[in-house]
């Protein structure tokens, strides 16, 4: 016998056979509604709008003070092509090129090998797992004042360990070949979230092929190049493409280092730091020119969108 249906979860035979729900569908629909508007609200206000404002914003001259003036394309062909107007458009870029070459393979090797150390450890691993981690939650003020510490050229640790070593000291910050390496050397230091999802990928090889390469002969080595890392070819590709996005938005840590003790953030001598966020943000609210910060953010999203489908057309082939 049947269970009794219950009364709000009837269908009911409408006009022409079709079916009409109950009050209880209804119902469900007005609570998903509810639950998904937050969200919604959100991604509104937040960001939709922001975004679209400025696209609009990014075809005018504007200031934040007065109105904005209709320009067209104006913008976009002097940051592109005015080397007058615009002197330090294109050393942005070439800085946050460099910065994205070395610093996103030196984060993936750094990321690899503490997950290699983690996978092997049987006892302390947690405890090892959040201090590594913690460079990832720390806020980016109280590390860009302590690598400028460890960068100090006269007190700074990193000269003093090398002195101790008989290698002369640097000045790693005033330098400008030296700047892009340590700033990729932090980015490195910072590589807690990699780690962690370089862990949960060799969590997730079955030790049955560990143990079967054993058998083989294989040695650590071997196995590394034969079983592990192509096994980790997905993780590392997804890596990849979410480390260069970040890499070409690099700001917050660049700000805060060359910034400090009350000096105007120029990124570092000959612009040598001058990444392309940073770039924007001078435009923005140290030049008063916000029509063309709007453009520069476009222009990157273009940039980021081209790149990305290249690493999906050429280096997803090669990680699958």
């Amino acid at each position: 016998m049947a269970a009794p249906a219950l009364a709000d979860e009837r269908v009911a035979a409408g006009p022409g056979g079709r079916a009409r729900r109950g009050p209880g569908h209804r119902r469900d629909h007005l609570v998903g509604a509810l639950l998904v508007a937050p969200a919604l609200v959100y991604f509104l206000v937040f960001l939709l709008y922001p975004a679209l404002s400025a696209l609009y914003y990014s075809f005018t001259d504007w200031n934040l003070r007065s109105d904005a003036n209709w320009v067209g394309l104006a913008n976009y062909a002097d940051l592109l092509f005015d080397d007058v107007k615009y002197p330090h458009f294109w050393t942005s870029v070439r800085v946050t090129l460099q910065y994205t070459l070395i610093a996103v393979p030196l984060t993936l090797v750094a990321a690899l090998a503490q997950a290699l150390l983690l996978n092997a450890i049987r006892r302390g691993a947690n405890l090892f797992r959040l201090l590594l981690f913690l460079p990832v939650v720390t806020a980016e003020a109280a590390v860009g004042a302590i690598w400028r510490w460890l960068y100090d050229p006269q007190y700074g640790l990193i000269n003093t360990l090398l002195g101790l070593a008989g290698i002369p000291g640097q000045n790693w910050l005033n330098t400008p070949e030296l700047v892009i390496p340590a700033l990729a050397f932090i980015a490195a230091w910072q590589c807690g979230i990699s780690m962690i999802i370089y862990l949960a990928g060799l969590k997730g090889i079955p030790g049955t092929i560990q143990e079967a390469a054993v058998i083989d002969g294989a040695g650590p080595w071997q196995r590394f190049w034969r079983v592990t890392f192509p096994m980790l070819r997905p993780t590392t590709f997804y890596l990849l493409v979410t480390g260069v996005i970040a890499a070409l938005q690099v700001f917050g840590l660049v700000y805060v280092i060359f910034s400090g003790n009350g000096r105007s953030v120029t990124g570092g001598p000959e612009q040598s730091g001058l990444t392309y966020v940073l770039h924007l943000y001078l435009f923005a609210f140290r030049y008063d020119a916000m029509g063309a910060a709007c453009a520069m953010s476009f222009v990157l999203l273009v940039f980021i969108v081209i790149v990305t489908a290249l690493q999906f057309r050429f280096v997803r082939q090669e990680a699958s």
